[in-house]
């Protein structure tokens, strides 16, 4: 079984010294297509672009080579490295993503059902110490422990879709083809 303590601790520092905040470090995928998913953002915009992600890929896979090469490999079988921003429908893993998106809607999974409750959804309120307060649709406010938090996630809405607009759309209407698909399509016409 895969450390994800240890790779967030081998992770986090070189996500900090590009100037972003480390989301999450998961395994996904199984034994068939093990893939490390590593999420970060910056903390000023929320987004990460494109060359961000490629930046921080390259400086993980820099410390995981190194540390295979002295036979410290924290994943012992092959796999696949993704590097994303955490999108528009979030990942919620620290205490403070739910103060920072209070009043957006949310799914919270817990570990063990409350009031007979094991999933909560509704709009969240806001956190007070290490407690987070979500307004569930046709319940009520419920008020639970963070260590209550199985799994958690924005759910998206327009709201959300708003506070959320890209750093810049310039370029995305535009189209240029690969040479090599011009290439091949005048092949096929021929």
């Amino acid at each position: 079984m895969t450390d994800l303590a240890l790779l967030h601790r081998l992770i986090e520092p070189e996500a900090v010294a590009l100037g972003f905040a480390l989301v999450r470090v998961r395994m996904i995928g199984g034994k068939s297509d093990p893939t490390l998913q590593v999420m970060a953002e910056r903390p000023d915009t929320r987004q990460l672009t494109i060359d961000d992600c490629a930046d921080l890929s390259r400086r993980i896979s820099d410390v995981m080579d190194a540390l295979e090469e002295h036979g410290r490999d924290p994943i012992a079988e092959a796999y696949r490295l993704e590097v994303s921003s955490p999108g528009i429908d979030r990942p919620l893993t620290r205490l403070a993503d739910f103060a920072d998106w209070a009043g957006h809607e949310a799914r919270i999974q817990l570990d063990a059902p409350i009031d007979g409750r094991k999933q909560l959804t509704g709009d969240l309120v806001g956190v007070d110490g290490d407690r987070i307060t979500i307004d569930v649709k046709k319940h009520g406010a419920m008020t639970i422990g963070f260590s209550q938090v199985a799994d958690a996630k924005l759910l998206l809405t327009d709201r959300l879709i708003a506070a959320t607009a890209p750093l810049s759309s310039m370029g995305a209407d535009e189209f240029e083809p690969d040479a090599d698909e011009d290439a091949a399509h005048e092949e096929e016409q021929a």
